[in-house]
């Protein structure tokens, strides 16, 4: 796909970009050209049988053991709130 002058300045208007010279244009112009040559570049690769990656790396993530390190500080968090029971924040009811 040929990148032309005008689509440039055409995806600019519609971006909101300001392009400061017909020079800056001509720039992306070639710069999206080489952007659209390589997605060609990739699509031409056979992909068949070859099964979608999550992440590239066949590791796992190391977790952090689930233990408590904070003390329990609901009290003081709730000192503050309008009403409480039990624990809980009591709050007025949104859907009937």
């Amino acid at each position: 796909m040929a990148i032309e002058h005008a689509d440039v300045l055409r995806a600019a208007h519609l971006a909101r970009l300001g392009l400061n010279s017909d020079a800056e244009a001509a720039g992306y112009v070639d710069d999206l050209t080489r952007i659209l040559e390589m997605v060609d570049r990739l699509q031409a690769v056979d992909t068949d049988g070859i099964a979608p990656l999550s992440h590239p790396l066949d590791t796992t993530q190391r977790l952090r053991p689930d233990e408590v390190t904070e003390t329990n500080q609901r009290d003081a968090f709730q000192a503050c709130a309008p009403e409480t029971a039990d624990g809980l924040y009591l709050v007025p009811r949104v859907v009937e």
